[in-house]
This record gives structure tokens, sequence and C-alpha cells, in this order.
């Protein structure tokens, strides 16, 4: 049987995560990691299943994290300082859990002697303009360098990247959906476009990396984008629409990488590798020169859009 845990697991995608891993059966114990005891609780409400265990530490706290990792096979990284605007404001404490607690983790998983480690990533962290961005590149470095630390004991690191996360907590879609009829609908920038991914297919891809890990990449799926005003028009299409302008730290397009990157291409996912013949691993058909940008991209139509939301 396999044990899995998951730090910042009482999150939008943990929950995901969690009704998947239930389902199997050679799934052991479902270890949920985080802060948020409400939460918790509501996930305790939401699962009636002794496999899920339910344990309140954050990543800062190493002592912590080594006692929750006990006889634990798989983890998931996927705690963070998300909120762009809060981790400028807060740049130590963004740096405390997004980098600090990235080291922590792998130290822990190599106490404990895990198996598989998979942190989780995002788009912002490709050429970063904002602190969470850089905060989360620092993190894939972290995550990545430390199969050379793991050596021979058999721990592997990889990253998982993606973009925003249809209905997640904090994402615009529940904004949209906030404001009452006859309301106009804000808008950043007419202009702005943004990668889609379900929630599903998030957790979906990050659990099939775990089989096809090596250590050491991130992997990275192809998704489609959207067009900030086609959101706009199938969650409200009766409403007008203003511009507030971008914000700071705000993109107009995301990337996923970029062409001083070493990219391999597969038919549903890209592998990024932090160089050539890294630890060994097969990077047969990496090369630079690719890039993957969400204005350059296949784009949902209002009628797509409305199958997910």
């Amino acid at each position: 049987m396999t044990n899995v845990l998951i730090t910042g697991g009482s999150g939008s995608l943990g929950n995901q995560l969690t009704a998947t891993l239930l389902k199997r059966e050679d799934v052991g114990r479902v270890v949920i990691y985080s802060r948020d005891e409400f939460k918790q609780s509501e996930m305790r409400k939401k699962f009636d299943d002794p496999r899920l265990r339910l344990f309140i530490g954050d990543v800062r706290d190493e002592k912590r994290l080594k006692e929750a990792l006990y006889d634990i096979d798989i983890v998931i990284h996927a705690a963070a300082m998300k909120q762009v605007p809060a981790c400028g404001y807060n740049p130590q404490e963004a740096i405390k859990t997004n980098v600090l607690g990235a080291q922590n983790v792998i130290s822990a998983c190599l106490a404990r002697g895990v198996s598989h480690c998979m942190a989780l990533s995002t788009d912002k962290a490709c050429a970063p303009v904002n602190l969470y961005g850089a905060t989360k590149l620092c993190s894939d470095f972290t995550f990545s360098a430390a199969n050379f630390l793991a050596g021979s004991s058999g721990t592997k690191f990889s990253i998982t990247r993606y973009g925003n996360v249809v209905g997640s907590r904090g994402s615009v879609i529940p904004f949209f959906k906030s404001l009452k009829p006859g309301e106009p609908t804000p808008l950043t920038d007419r202009r702005m476009t943004r990668f889609w991914l379900t929630l599903q297919s998030a957790g979906d891809f990050v659990l099939d990396n775990l089989f096809r890990m090596q250590g050491g990449e991130t992997f990275i799926p192809r998704i489609p984008s959207v067009r900030i005003t086609d959101l706009a028009q199938a969650l409200r299409p009766d409403e007008a629409t203003y511009e507030v302008g971008i914000r700071a730290g705000e993109k107009l397009h995301e990337s996923m990488f970029t062409a001083d990157d070493l990219v391999i291409d597969y038919d549903d996912h890209y592998r990024l590798w932090p160089e050539r013949d890294f630890c060994g691993r097969d990077t047969e058909g990496a090369a630079s020169g690719l890039s993957y940008r969400s204005d350059k991209n296949e784009f949902l139509s209002i009628g797509q859009i409305l199958e997910d939301v």
C-alpha cells in the first residue's frame, strides 16, 4: 500500500487529489498537512474514509514535517503563499514559506526516505515579474537540485508547473460569479490571456507525473488558453465590462517556459530540464528555442469555456 502526504492539502487541488487517491485500492493513508484547521474540519466531513489523516502543521516547521512524514512513500508539495499582492507586501513571509519551506520539505523527505516528491509550481515562475513568481522559481530550482543531495538514496524530486486552475480559490471565476446582476464586469485589460486547466485535469496530471518522473525535471501540460473578454462573455453575457488597469506584478500574458530553457516536446506535455545530462537522466531530445505563451496558443471558444465552468 502507498502512503501519500500532501502539503497545503486542504486547498482546492488538495481536495481534488484526495478524492482521486481515496478511490484507489492501492493507496493506504492520505495525509493532509496544512495550517488551516477549519478547512481540515470541512475535509473530515466531506471524506468519510479512515485512510484520511489530518495534520496541522506548517512547512516552515521541519521537525513537524518529519513527524508527519513517518512511513510516507510519496509527497505532493502544494503548500505556498500564492496571492501576488500579499507576497509583494510581505516578502519575508513569502520567502519563509515558498523558499525556506521548500528546503524543509526536501530535508524531511530525505530524512524519512520518501521515494517520490512532486512540488507544484506556477506559470508565474517563468521569467517572473513579481515576488510570488520569483519565490516559486527559487523553489523549482531547489527541488530540482535536491536530486544531487539524494544521491543513491533513491528519493526523486520533480516539479509540475501549470497555469490558472478553473474555479480554484482566489481565481477570477468565483469573483465574476459573485457580482450582482446588472453590475458591470471589471477587467484588468481587454488584451489579457491566461492558460486554462480544470481542477480534475490538474490533479490527474500531477498523479500521472509521479509514475513517469526521473527526478529533476519540470512537467508542463499542453493546455489551451482563454481571453479574459471571452471568459467575461461566457459567465456574464448580458453585462457591460470596463477596464480597471493591470495590477502591479501582473502580466498581460503568461509563459510556461522561454526559448532559453531546455525542453523536450511530447504529445501531451513538455519536460523542462535544468541542464543537459542532468544527474545522468535521459534528456535525449532536449532542445532550446521553443516558447509557450498564453497569447500564442490554442484558444477555447465561449461554448467550451461554459462546459468547464
